[in-house]
């Protein structure tokens, strides 16, 4: 019987075997859905990574165009740095503008007991149908290093200590409220999207880690009453047990080049899902059949036993190839159908 695609990434993200494996996506740059779907020319200026680029009309129209069984509303923090306009909607993130104490106040956040800040996500929910609807925010340390700027934010970790817990916690305050509002709205999914590593290692030491961020996300942790989804580019393996503690449930995108998404499932696939991660390169700059292989290999080998959903290495950038992302869409629905036997 067919599962709702709410039911089936439910299913998925219990990691047990839905009807077949979910197909979702925490973001579709703006450029790339005008040219999906026929909006007219893309955009030349940088995308908003920090409002929500859809409404809910656009994003379930995107999603059944796509195949997705989720739709995303993006509510996060200001950051305070630089910001520059690449190619294709790409917005870059440039030179950090809190820089010391005496620029504390330029960091002004929304205020997140306003009802104003909270009206677009009501409205989305009244129309969001039968999608895994995802809340698409931030926990804080990857707006806490931009707003300081990295070389900043790492000089200051042993020179001022003090600093970096004061720009932290303006984020980590900030979006402990939101979180326990939103956890009520209706969302299904509550997804934060910190970076915090590099493809070889992350950007800081286990021992940082656990003194400086995983209290705060323990905190955060408090107030999500929903699925809890981790987003972090690069290898943040030596952060998994800590994040499944705190109560992380799912795992993306388990970027290729950095980790290897087979051995994540080993190793942790009994106790959180496991996301991802269909290579951006490979949909960037190869072909169809191509990225039909790789869909079947990651539904073969991660699909059975449940507890997978496909999604790209990242989300889908503007400078995708559209036939590679619909190849994409195509392959999961060719192949991940329930028992798995590829």
């Amino acid at each position: 019987m067919a599962m709702t695609p709410r039911e089936r990434v439910h299913t998925a993200l219990s990691r047990r075997e839905p009807d077949r494996v979910p197909y979702c996506e925490l973001g579709v740059d703006r450029s790339l859905a005008q040219r999906l779907m026929g909006w007219g020319a893309p955009e030349t200026q940088a995308s908003n990574l920090e409002a929500n680029a859809y409404t809910v009309e656009e994003a379930k129209a995107l999603a059944r165009h796509l195949g997705l069984d989720n739709i995303s509303y993006v509510l996060r923090a200001p950051v305070y740095a630089r910001k520059e306009a690449g190619r294709d909607g790409r917005l870059f993130y440039g030179e950090g503008l809190i820089r010391t104490e005496a620029d504390l106040h330029r960091l002004q956040l929304p205020d997140p007991h306003d009802d104003a800040l909270y009206a677009g996500a009501e409205a989305f929910l009244r129309q969001k149908g039968e999608y895994s609807t995802w809340f698409v925010t931030r926990i804080g340390i990857f707006p806490a290093m931009l707003s300081l700027g990295t070389e900043n934010f790492c000089l200051a970790l042993y020179d001022n200590r003090a600093f970096v817990e004061a720009v932290l916690d303006r984020y980590v305050d900030w979006i402990a409220v939101v979180a326990e509002r939103v956890c009520r709205m209706g969302f299904d999914v509550f997804a934060s999207t910190d970076d915090m590593a590099f493809n070889t290692a992350p950007f800081f030491s286990p021992a940082v880690f656990r003194d400086l961020v995983l209290p705060r996300y323990r905190r955060v942790a408090e107030k999500i009453t929903l699925p809890w989804i981790i987003h972090s580019d690069g290898n943040i393996l030596p952060f998994v047990d800590d994040l499944i503690g705190a109560g992380v449930i799912g795992l993306h995108p388990n970027e290729k080049g950095a980790v290897d998404i087979r051995e994540v499932k080993r190793r942790y696939g009994s106790r959180v899902c496991v996301l991802g991660n269909v290579d951006l390169n490979l949909l960037g700059m190869g072909d169809p059949a191509r990225v039909d292989e790789e869909v079947r290999g990651l539904i073969r080998d991660l699909g059975p036993g449940g507890g997978y959903i496909v999604t790209s290495g990242n989300s889908l950038a503007g400078y995708l190839i559209p036939d590679n992302v619909m190849a994409l869409s195509r392959a999961v629905r060719k192949y991940g159908r329930y028992p798995i036997s590829l």
